[in-house]
């Protein structure tokens, strides 16, 4: 069984995620979204309401092979923990690749044998990052095309109130 991770912050999971979910779960037998509970950042959403938002997408894309769950820690002690062998990423720009590739070679090191897929964005999602969208949505910019419709409610009310 071919088994993989994606993980992210997802604050919140935009449309450019849900195309590279497509993608992953077209190829995997099982997909972990891996909502990374990352204290240092500080989050718009709770890891708890991450989850909810992509479980939400997951039921209404019926995705049968992905589990979202959110985790601490190593990615890589995760993706071992899940019995995965694949890390999914994707690739907006240039500059998405000379980070991921840092963040690979660091994967590699802690663990060889797993290793990191990635997928390149649409074009018409190769400008999204989740930063754009909460500047858009705080300043009352329409977000719709950008994140899930199921979401796009919570979404906007919550920033609007930041």
């Amino acid at each position: 069984m071919r088994i993989c991770v994606y993980p992210g912050s997802f604050d919140p999971f935009s449309e450019g995620h849900l195309d590279v979910l497509r993608n992953a779960v077209s190829l995997f037998d099982c997909v972990y979204v891996g909502v990374l509970n990352n204290s240092a950042k500080h989050a718009t959403f709770t890891p708890k309401e991450r989850v909810d938002m992509i479980k939400r997408v997951v039921s209404e894309a019926e995705f049968v092979n992905v589990k979202v769950e959110s985790f601490d820690g190593l990615l890589v002690d995760y993706v071992k923990k899940v019995g995965a062998s694949y890390i999914i990423r994707g690739l907006r720009a240039i500059m998405d690749f000379e980070y991921e590739f840092q963040i690979d070679a660091v994967n590699r090191h802690l663990d060889p044998d797993i290793q990191t897929v990635y997928f390149m964005a649409s074009p018409a999602h190769s400008f999204l990052s989740s930063s754009t969208i909460k500047e858009i949505g705080s300043l009352g910019g329409n977000i719709q095309g950008l994140v899930p419709e199921c979401n796009i409610k919570m979404i906007r009310e919550r920033l609007m109130s930041r």
